[in-house]
């Protein structure tokens, strides 16, 4: 009777065990609710975007591409996505990609947060120009 007990309750901590990333990654995919009800305050002129590009040529390309197609990674880091496409595993609202660039993605912060490098208002204009980038 103790047995199988213990035997099930084994394969409920296996079981839960089994599901539990692909909730954690399920729960990642859908990007951060508080940071999606934020509104970029700049406006997508041609000023910003060319001050975009400027700022994404400076801090992000190294990265994701001159083109915003994604870099190729390496031993240390995996490969950076690809930001001109319709997959966004963070969330791909305004808020969201500002969120990313401002404080990383954790947890393993493979993208480094730049809040501390580039302002909100340099942040936004980058925004808008990954949005300018985007492929139709």
């Amino acid at each position: 009777m103790l047995r199988r007990r213990v035997h099930r309750l084994l394969r409920v901590c296996f079981a839960a065990c089994a599901i539990a990333p692909a909730i954690a990654a399920a729960s990642l995919a859908q990007g951060n609710p508080e940071a999606a009800r934020l509104k970029n305050p700049v406006a997508a002129t041609t000023e910003s975007l060319a001050e975009g590009k400027r700022l994404y040529q400076r801090h992000c390309a190294s990265c994701h591409g001159s083109n915003g197609e994604g870099g190729p990674g390496n031993d240390l880091i995996p490969a950076a996505p690809d930001l001109t496409d319709k997959e966004w595993k963070h969330g791909s609202t305004d808020g969201e990609i500002f969120s990313a660039i401002k404080n990383g993605v954790p947890p393993e912060l493979n993208m480094v947060p730049f809040g501390d490098q580039i302002s909100d208002t340099e942040i936004w204009t980058i925004v808008n120009y990954i949005r300018s980038i985007a492929k139709k």
